[in-house]
Parts: C-alpha cells; sequence; structure tokens
C-alpha cells in the first residue's frame, strides 16, 4: 500500500519539483552570461561583479532558516510557489539594472527570494516519504541540478541572441524572459504541489492512512535522537573538516559557475549562443563521469581515497587554465568541473557515514550552510582579483591550493564505520552539491 502511494507521489509530484530546481539553478547563475555586457552598459566592473554575484549566498543563508519555518506554517503548495514567483518576479526586475547599486540590491534580493526553497523541497519530502523511499525521491530531485547546469548555457545564449529587438539589450531579453518563465512555472506548480497527504485526492483512503502510519512512525524514531547545539556542532572535529573540504569544494564550483562563460568567450568570434553551448560542456563531461563512477564507489566501504582524487583533480584543472590559450583553458576548466561535480557525489555520503549519530542531522545542515558560503568568497575574489591585476590567475591558483587543502581534510577524517554511531546518520536527505547550490 505504501509503495503504491510512493509510487503515484514520484509519478505526479517529483517532476514538477525537478523542473521548478532547473529554472532555480538557472536564474541564479544566468548573471554568468552577460557579465561583459553589464559592464559595457551600465558600467558593472569585474570587482562589482563578482560581489554583487556573491551577494546572493549571504541573503540566502541570512534568510533560509525563517523561511523554512514559514513553509512548515503556510505549506508546501502556497510557499514553495511563492518562493518560485517572487523569484520570477526578481529576476525580470533585473532587466531594468542602470547600475553597481541596483546590480547589488537586485541579487540580495534574489538570495531573500529564493532563500528556502532547497531545504524547503527536502523537508516537503520528509511529509510525504518515509525515510526508506527518501533517497531514491532525493536523487531524482538532485537530478535536476545537474541538468540545470547543462541547459542554463544554451538557453541564457539563445535568448541573448535577441539583442537590438524592440530597441532593448540582449542580456535585458535574457532576465525578462526567464524571470517570467519563472513565475508562469510557480503558477502552474501551485496546480501539481499538495501539502498534505490528506489532500491528495489521486491516494485512496487506504493509501493515505498507510503513508501517514508510515511517515509517523519515523518521526517517532527521529524525535528520541540527541539534540546538539550549533555551537557545539561548528566546534565538532568531524563537523569542522567536513565544512572546510565542502567550502573548498564550493569556492571551485561556484567560481566555475560564474566565470567559466567570461573564459569562453574570450575565445574570440563566437555567438552568445556558442558561448552557452561551450559552456555546457564541462557541465555534460561532468555528469557523466559522476554517474558512471558512482556506479563503483557506491559498492566501496571508504570513499576518502576516491574524494581525495577529484579534488586534486580540480586542484590540477584550475591550476592549466592558467596555462595556454582559452580553448586549453576550458579543456582545463572541464578537468576542475568534473572533479568538483564528482567530489560533491562522493562527499554527502562520506559525511553522512563519518559523523555520530548524535551530530548527524543538525551537523550536515550545519556543513551545508557554512560550507555554501564559498558561493559568496569565489566570484568576489575572482572579481576582485580581476579588477587590481587583470587576470583571473590568482584567483585559479587559490583554488588550486584549496583544494589541495581539503585533500588533506579528508584524510585527517575518522574512516567510516570507525567510532560510535558511525554510519548511523545514512537515512538524512542529502545536501544538494554545489553549483549552486545552491
Amino acid at each position: 500500500m505504501v509503495d503504491r502511494a510512493v509510487s503515484k507521489f514520484l509519478r505526479r509530484v517529483m517532476p514538477m519539483l525537478v523542473l521548478m530546481l532547473v529554472v532555480n539553478q538557472m536564474d541564479r547563475t544566468n548573471v554568468g552570461f552577460v557579465q561583459d555586457d553589464l559592464r559595457a552598459d551600465i558600467g558593472v566592473g569585474a570587482a562589482a561583479y563578482g560581489l554583487g554575484a556573491g551577494l546572493f549566498f549571504i541573503s540566502y543563508a541570512i534568510f533560509e532558516v525563517p523561511s523554512n519555518m514559514l513553509m512548515e506554517r503556510f505549506g508546501a503548495r502556497v510557499w514553495l510557489t511563492r518562493i518560485m514567483i517572487s523569484w520570477g518576479a526578481v529576476t525580470l526586475a533585473m532587466c531594468f539594472m542602470h547600475g553597481a547599486t541596483s546590480f547589488y540590491a537586485l541579487r540580495f534580493l534574489l538570495g531573500i527570494a529564493e532563500a528556502g526553497f532547497f531545504p524547503g523541497v527536502m523537508y516537503y519530502l520528509t511529509t510525504w516519504l518515509p525515510d526508506s523511499y527518501r533517497g531514491r525521491a532525493s536523487a531524482i530531485f538532485l537530478g535536476g541540478s545537474a541538468t540545470a547546469y547543462i541547459v542554463t548555457g544554451p538557453i541564457s545564449g539563445a535568448l541573448l541572441e535577441m539583442h537590438g529587438l524592440g530597441g532593448f539589450a540582449g542580456w535585458r531579453w535574457m532576465f525578462a524572459m526567464e524571470g517570467a518563465i519563472s513565475i508562469a512555472v510557480g503558477l502552474v506548480a501551485a496546480f501539481f504541489l499538495v501539502s498534505r497527504i490528506n489532500d491528495a485526492r489521486w491516494l485512496t483512503t487506504e493509501e493515505r492512512a498507510a503513508l501517514t502510519a508510515a511517515i509517523a512512525h519515523d518521526r517517532d524514531t527521529r524525535s528520541r535522537e540527541p539534540k546538539v547545539s550549533r555551537l557545539r556542532l561548528v566546534l565538532h572535529p568531524q563537523v569542522a573538516l567536513l565544512t572546510l573540504v565542502f567550502f573548498a569544494m564550493a569556492l571551485t564550483g561556484y567560481a566555475i559557475t560564474f566565470w567559466l562563460p567570461s573564459l569562453v568567450d574570450d575565445i574570440g568570434g563566437l555567438s552568445p549562443f556558442q558561448v552557452g553551448l561551450l559552456s555546457a560542456i564541462p557541465w555534460i563531461c561532468a555528469v557523466i563521469t559522476m554517474y558512471t563512477m558512482s556506479r563503483y564507489t557506491d559498492r566501496m566501504p571508504d570513499r576518502r581515497p576516491y574524494l581525495a582524487i577529484v579534488l586534486v583533480l580540480s586542484a590540477v584543472g584550475t591550476f592549466l587554465a592558467t596555462l595556454g590559450s582559452p580553448w586549453f583553458g576550458l579543456a582545463a576548466i572541464t578537468l576542475a568541473a568534473v572533479g568538483s561535480k564528482c567530489g560533491a557525489n562522493l562527499f554527502w555520503p562520506l559525511a553522512q557515514s563519518s559523523l555520530d549519530l548524535k551530530v548527524t542531522a543538525s551537523g550536515l545542515a550545519v556543513i551545508n550552510s557554512l560550507g555554501n558560503l564559498g558561493g559568496f568568497v569565489a566570484p568576489t575574489l575572482f572579481g576582485y582579483l580581476e579588477e587590481s591585476t587583470g587576470s583571473t590567475n590568482g584567483g585559479l591558483y587559490a583554488l588550486s591550493a584549496a583544494s589541495l587543502v581539503a585533500v588533506i581534510g579528508v584524510y585527517l577524517l575518522r574512516r567510516p564505520g570507525a567510532g560510535t554511531g558511525a554510519g548511523a546518520g545514512t537515512k538524512a536527505p542529502a545536501p544538494a552539491p554545489a553549483p549552486s547550490a545552491h
């Protein structure tokens, strides 16, 4: 009975959640395709661009918890669609930017608007799916993040080709159209999302009762787990090491996300659509490698050596990107993207199995929140370095060094399965890999 109810949920609701995530990732990272346009049209230099790109993550982190609390009160149908319509409106408003100040303000507002979407969906899954089914649903949902990296470039590039239509610049059309798409998808989502099991007319009475009972049993089990304060979690050795590793991975992931289109554009002679297509290549390679590698590493009891290898690959890729032609740089960044994406895929299962039971659930939340601040540091650092030195090589060297430091952190982690409670955290849903984030 529970199997039938879960299958119906996966068929009817998960496709909409995946579509929402694809649009979410596109709207938070599309600014990477208009860096040169913003500099030429409204005077947003490299440092201002990097700061504005990063400000999103500050407001996102600040408002993430309050947003989740409000979702618990209003329900997923109201709150998730509200989030999506809000970020669509802010994205649309970005087509009216006229300087650095408005760029900063709208990126900060975008973070507020999007805050709580990913953890909100994760919470939504806990209200609909028993623990034993949630891993499958999380994998389906996270597939949307991988898809977003691939489709963002071609879609944004195609919209930039509208330059001059109606007397508007291509980047204004891009923000306007992608914002309008987000609003439309948000409105449609209101008809697909169902906040509570008892409100699902497509479930039978028996299915609703069985699913409700299974989730109630899981909640009763989790309520007996010990609680630990956030301050103690930050100081917990394993949590601190995992946060360091994830922060380094987020630095590389977000640096590639926001600066890859600019690097591709340096090749010269490319249309915006061609830039978008070439920008998708590193992510296509990364996703293929990630899924291929996961078939092997999922059977391994200790993922640390494999995580260390892909972190070294990231370090080598970002270092090599400072050498040779832009085409060579694209190949090098592809290596770094493969390392970053595979690293995220290996990291979260390792984090879950490395933490004691008493800190698993809260520890993963702390690691995700603090580690994702790499999304602020990376673009801000790159923008400052390009503005002051005329090159991003210094930032790429910093990414290489950060990845190598993370390798050391990986080997300082306790071996999974060693010590009290290790491996007990496998029930917790894995947070999102960094592209962003997200």
